[in-house]
């Protein structure tokens, strides 16, 4: 029996090495040469911590909370750990399982069963054993579900630097546009206190007949314009700074500022090539871990046509009283081998090899439409950069021409060349493109941080020391 058992862990051994299923191979996937709208002028900064290139310790501070207290970053790494320990539970079952018991029963046997009672009727049952099982995974079952489980932790991981990458882009842009809101909001108060002036000095020339009524309304009209504008920008304020609060990990609330947005500096276009994104960012990390896992459970689910092995042994002591259950007598011990394979199953097995295989060609359907969504998502954000810095300039020149337009109007209002229609056209123009130009600038800031966030890079395990560091220093 002790040969038989020993021939057997040695086949044991010698097939260990077979697995079912195929191997993981990455898929061949063609990749543009270039970025068609990357400058020619570009930094090497996708491995640093960008957001620091805008020049504003408020915003490195914020982003810094937010990485140490944002919740969707906890949920993430909970989730890591999670998976962590799927893995653990998954490989174990490759090891033999050691256990113990313990029972201790009185029974009564009846005296008119055709097997005879004990002398001792009734009778004490004690007994002390431990046990060992192990399935031996000649086919490679269970390292295919670890293989499987490995995959899907990696892939929890990269959801996780994925979330540190979202979460870095959305404090930038949102602090960007609370900056651009701040601006269009004193742009509005400015242009109010200077509607609100004209009003009064035509409603006072009006009083001795110097302008007409029409003049007045047509003032007045300017003057509520400007005030219905500033409740609207002022409700955006608020909401921004509810939103950035809640990545900040915060109940919603005012937001310090730091500096204006036009001392904001803009940042360099990063360097990067379309092959790079393969190993930058993290969705395509995370889509390619889930085909990993995919592709291991195909191995798994063709194991199951062949039968399982397992042993299992025991080894302790049995004695009907407590007393002489430690004596030499006492020992009792057993091992056992044991083969359950499939004969018939109505096609269940073929359905969960079909179900896995399936499941392969969905997760490599979505890996390669994770990469050509990064080539896009790159490319519009190049292009959006270099399109909005076209308009900033564009933009820039309309409002220097309707301030010009303003100035000559009032001047020939005052001299009595025009009347106040004319001024009321260049003010009405200004206004508007002001505002506009406000929200272009921040359009074009947060434009790099798009390019940033869609070409990923090193800077991810930047911030991700952030969320470590801050979060070590918090205990």
């Amino acid at each position: 029996m002790r040969r038989t058992l020993i021939v057997s862990l040695l086949v044991a051994v010698y097939f260990a090495g077979c697995m079912l299923g195929p191997d993981y191979k990455r898929p061949g996937v063609t990749t543009p040469q270039s970025f068609e709208y990357q400058p020619q002028e570009v930094a090497e900064t996708a491995n640093t911590e960008w957001w620091k290139q805008f020049d504003d310790p408020v915003l490195d501070q914020f982003i810094a909370e937010a990485l140490a207290n944002n919740k969707s970053v906890k949920i993430a790494a909970a989730n890591v750990e999670q998976a962590a320990g799927l893995l653990m539970t998954t490989r174990a079952d490759l090891f033999p399982q050691v256990n113990y018991s313990a029972s201790t029963t009185r029974e009564r046997s009846s005296e008119n069963n055709i097997t005879p009672a004990p002398l001792k009727n009734p009778f004490n049952s004690r007994q002390i054993l431990g046990g060992v099982t192990w399935e031996i995974d000649l086919w490679g079952r269970i390292r295919r579900l670890t293989e499987a489980a490995q995959a899907e932790l990696f892939a929890s991981d990269e959801a996780r630097r994925g979330v540190i990458l979202s979460l870095v882009a959305e404090v930038a842009t949102s602090y960007i546009q609370l900056c651009a809101f701040d601006e269009q909001l004193a742009i509005s108060q400015r242009t109010l206190k200077t509607y609100e002036d004209s009003l009064r000095l035509f409603e006072l020339q009006h009083r001795y007949g110097q302008v007409s009524k029409m003049t007045v309304e047509q003032s007045r009209s300017q003057y509520e314009t400007a005030a219905a504008t500033i409740p609207q920008i002022e409700s955006q304020v608020v909401q921004t700074e509810n939103a950035l609060s809640i990545l900040l990990g915060r109940n919603p609330g005012t937001i310090t500022r730091g500096r204006k947005l036009a001392e904001l500096a803009m940042p360099p276009v990063p360097a990067g090539l379309p092959s790079q994104l393969l190993e930058r960012r993290p969705d395509i990390l995370q889509a390619e871990q889930n085909l990993i896992a995919a592709n291991a459970q195909i191995g798994a689910a063709k194991a199951l046509y062949f039968p399982t092995i397992s042993l299992t042994g025991a080894f302790g002591r049995s004695s009907s009283e407590l007393s002489d259950i430690f004596k030499g007598a006492s020992k009792t011990w057993s091992y056992s081998g044991s083969i359950i394979g499939p004969i018939f199953t109505a096609g269940a097995i073929r359905g969960q090899v079909k179900q896995a295989e399936a499941a392969q060609k969905a997760a490599l359907s979505a890996y390669e439409q994770t990469i050509q969504n990064s080539f896009a998502d790159t490319e519009n954000a190049l292009v959006s950069r270099e399109k909005l810095e076209e308009q900033l300039t564009a933009e820039q020149k309309r409002v220097g021409a309707y301030q010009e337009y303003s100035r000559l109007a009032w001047l020939k209002y005052n001299g009595g060349y025009t009347d106040y229609l004319d001024v009321l056209y260049a003010e009405t123009q200004l206004f508007p493109a002001e505002l506009s130009l406000a929200q272009t600038q921040a359009a074009t800031l947060t434009s790099l941080v798009n390019i940033y966030k869609a070409m990923g890079g090193g800077w991810v395990n930047e911030a991700d020391k952030l969320t470590i560091d801050m979060a070590g220093g918090g205990k």
